[in-house]
């Protein structure tokens, strides 16, 4: 039997409608601060973009029977989750708190086109 190892999450995709790659940039670049990539020519004539920031990677596609990911949704793992909320609120963007997950704060936001994130942080030890 062969042998492997995850060594870890390369990227997450989210889809997007055509055209609403503005809308991206304004959420993943301006509010959250990640850096768009350039994306690789045979791939960019698709539309969409890529964001990167902090080790994370998400390439938002272009599907065309956009439907938002409601329930389906990448877990972000961030510092300063506070500072994080507080940069959402500024932004417009509603943040909803849920402290369910043991031993981690957490909560859930959209982005503009109504895709579900959820970012949480280690609980702090007593």
């Amino acid at each position: 039997m062969s042998t492997f190892s995850f060594d870890g999450l390369h990227h997450v995709q989210l889809a997007i409608p055509a055209g609403a790659e503005d809308l991206c940039r304004q959420f993943w670049g301006d509010v959250l601060g990640m850096t768009e990539l350039e994306k690789p020519p045979v791939l960019a004539a698709r539309g969409g973009c890529w964001f990167r920031g902090g080790g994370l990677e998400v390439h938002l596609g272009v599907e065309e029977d956009f439907r938002p990911a409601r329930k389906a949704h990448p877990g972000i793992q961030v510092t300063s989750l506070n500072g994080l909320a507080q940069r959402l609120t500024e932004g417009g963007h509603e943040v909803i708190w849920d402290d369910n997950f043991p031993g981690h704060r957490r909560f859930y936001a959209f982005d503009k086109l109504g895709n579900r994130l959820e970012f949480l942080e280690p609980a702090p030890t007593s």
